[in-house]
């Protein structure tokens, strides 16, 4: 392989290693495939396409070779956590092209038509995708959202939201000292908090106590972003900013529960 080309795509592979081992559910098998991927590589660099630049290209060859020799995914091998296991048994209901194009754009964080020109469809097939998924995620993952939130109105746009996902809201919490309440009283499957409450109260700290009654999948949906993404503690693994976009609630909603995954922010 031309060292120029080797340069291009080494910032890529690990990433594309953690997508591998996603699709195929285990690290063997998705190592297999990236290493497949890399000798096809090798044996005909005209297989690689950079007209779209380095990183989709390598995910485009690994899509042709992948759907050429699809495999159902692996049996677990012992390297998955907790929190992939129950991913993979969600992914395993899904068609393989929604899985994929739901990783594409969650997991590794292609935009539309990026995953459309991996996978080979169109920007309006690959959103029909996306759909499909969400619906099967949204279908397996009914589940009780604690929302703290101290303005009457976001409140009501997230329980309309959180609603129409088939979930149930438990308690709007204005407070911390609220938010932890219900927590014990009801334990929520799902948590969206914003960070300044009402009372001076911060959501940070609700959050950080209820993680230490239990482990939930949080979100933090807030207008200081910055307060969370410091760099000097574990960031929390959702988050999105206000003004958000409800499209936006809905995948993130649909990718914390699909994970199961617990905020960091405990740590």
């Amino acid at each position: 392989m031309p060292g120029s080309l080797s340069q291009e795509i080494a910032p890529h592979l690990p990433y594309l290693r953690r997508y591998a081992r996603a699709l195929a559910g285990s690290q063997k098998s998705g190592d297999a495939y990236v290493r497949a991927c890399l000798q096809a590589m090798v044996a005909d660099a005209s297989a690689f396409d950079m007209s779209r630049g380095a990183k989709i290209g390598l995910y485009r060859l690994f899509h042709v070779l992948w759907n050429a020799t699809m495999i159902a995914p692996a049996s677990q091998d012992g390297s998955a956590s907790i929190f992939e296991q129950t991913a993979q048994q969600r992914l395993a209901n899904m068609t393989p092209e929604s899985r994929q194009t739901l990783l594409l754009t969650t997991l590794e964080g292609f935009k539309l038509h990026e995953a459309a020109a991996v996978i080979g469809k169109s920007e309006e097939e690959v959103s029909g995708l996306i759909k499909d998924a969400i619906s099967e995620i949204d279908r397996q993952t009914a589940t009780q959202v604690l929302i703290i939130e101290d303005e009457p109105l976001i409140s009501m746009d997230l329980a309309d939201i959180v609603e129409g996902q088939g979930h149930r809201v438990t308690t709007v919490a204005r407070t911390a000292v609220e938010a932890v309440k219900s927590a014990r009283a009801d334990k929520p499957g799902l948590v969206l908090a914003d960070i300044q409450l009402a009372d001076g109260s911060s959501g940070i700290d609700a959050v950080k106590e209820i993680l230490g009654d239990f482990d939930v999948p949080v979100i933090f949906i807030t207008s200081f972003p910055e307060r969370l993404l410091t760099g000097e503690r574990p960031e929390p693994t959702f988050l999105i900013t206000k003004p958000f976009d409800p499209n936006t609630v809905k995948a993130g909603i649909s990718q914390a529960l699909f994970f199961n995954s617990t905020s960091s922010i405990a740590a």
